[in-house]
């Protein structure tokens, strides 16, 4: 009688501690739990729900001030904003571990929306907490996205990119954290009734709202209308945390016709005083998001507001030198790796930070000028055998007019 042997791998019975027979071929333990993986790894079984309802564990979960302090090595300022988000990853853990049928208490997710101008940090705050957290999380802009049937993107694929980056992995990406920037590019574009359809506006929040709340969404793995022949993967968004961010461009003149109309009575005038004109923001309540165009349904799903400040000159001085990834010492660090020791004086800082101040366009801005500075030493220095680049006030006023000049030329 012959012996048995593995279709695959060629081993013997005596060779295996299993071996299962087929219709024409046999297989063993080894072969078929590696076939099982392959399988997997495809995707092809995220149709199939996968024990997304265990509760799960972490070695350790951070506590909401080791986030803040985490956050406070990367992104200077904005405490109220650090300090929300801290305590909404903290206890979006806490959820994840909340064991099944616990008292009939089920703990709700409390979804987030960060309102603040441009180059205040938002997107920052979102990618530090990524570096930090140990599940799945995904950015993703909102500007992409229109209604279904519509040239653009559906908000199913924010769930695709978010079961990528869990490497299709379901259990994992049902536990995810999703921060959809740009959020304030879906606004209503008018209350009044039109007969055009706003798809990229009020029909995209629309579609949003079951993503939000928490139910089981028709993910297609590869990105829906380019593959129509694709299974689905069914994904439970009940467990997934939501962070939204905006700039929310003009919102300052809906809180300031707010604020004026509550101020009524002999003492109207005290009230306008305490109002501080420069930092309307701070004052920011739902209802100004609802008259900034956002749908009374979408806020309601959104019950964490909180605003970022708009940098003042303390801010963006500390931002180029202090952080982590300072600007400073990113360009420090290009010119070390030429062998180049790059110093800035005091007083060339300073010039930097004021020349920010004029622009209004926060860190970004300070990003463009250093850029603007240091593009001909980048450009120049590596091919020169020098060890030092001293850069001295004069060279920064000098390389950002040349830059002002070039413009105003090629203009």
């Amino acid at each position: 009688m012959a012996k048995k042997v593995c279709s695959f791998c060629g081993r013997t019975e005596n060779e295996v501690k299993l071996l299962i027979t087929g219709l024409n071929g046999f297989i063993c333990e080894s072969c078929a739990e590696q076939a099982h993986e392959i399988v997997l790894s495809t995707g092809l079984l995220g149709n199939e729900r996968k024990g997304s309802d265990k509760p799960f564990h972490i070695r350790k979960v951070p506590k909401p001030k080791e986030i803040k302090k985490y956050l406070d090595d990367y992104v200077i300022g904005q405490e109220q904003a650090k300090r929300n988000l801290s305590v909404a990853v903290y206890n979006h853990y806490k959820r994840l571990q909340q064991p099944v049928n616990d008292e009939g208490v089920e703990i709700e997710k409390s979804n987030i929306i960060m309102v603040g101008s441009t180059g205040t940090g938002k997107t920052l705050l979102a990618r530090t907490i990524a570096k930090l957290l140990d599940v799945p999380f995904t950015i993703v802009d909102a500007t992409v996205f229109t209604e279904a049937g519509y040239v653009g993107e559906d908000v199913e694929s924010i769930l695709s990119r978010l079961l990528q980056v869990a490497n299709y992995d379901q259990a994992a990406a049902e536990r995810g954290i999703v921060f959809i920037d740009e959020i304030d590019k879906i606004a209503r574009k008018s209350d009044n009734p039109s007969i055009t359809r706003d798809v990229s506006g009020e029909g995209v929040q629309q579609s949003l709202l079951k993503l939000l709340e928490g139910s089981v969404v028709n993910v297609p793995p590869k990105g829906g209308r380019k593959h129509p022949d694709q299974d689905y993967i069914h994904v439970d968004t009940k467990n997934i945390l939501f962070i939204c961010g905006g700039a929310f461009d003009g919102i300052e003149r809906k809180i300031a016709q707010r604020l004026n109309t509550h101020v009524v009575g002999y003492n109207s005038v005290q009230n306008v005083r305490k109002i501080d004109k420069e930092d309307l923001m701070q004052y920011i309540l739902p209802q100004d998001l609802k008259s900034f165009g956002l749908i009374p349904e979408i806020i309601g799903r959104l019950p964490v507001l909180t605003y970022l400040n708009p940098l003042d000159r303390e801010a963006l001085r500390r931002i180029l030198v202090d952080p982590k990834n300072s600007i400073i010492k990113q360009y420090t660090k290009l010119f070390e790796m030429d062998g180049i020791k790059l110093t800035f004086p005091e007083e060339t800082l300073d010039y930097l930070v004021n020349q920010a101040m004029e622009y209004k366009l926060g860190a970004r801005g300070l990003r463009s000028i250093v850029e603007s500075v240091m593009l001909d030493a980048m450009f120049e220095y590596p091919s020169k055998r020098v060890k030092t680049f001293d850069v001295t006030l004069d060279y920064a006023k000098q390389q950002l007019g040349k830059a002002h000049l070039q413009k105003l030329e090629s203009a």
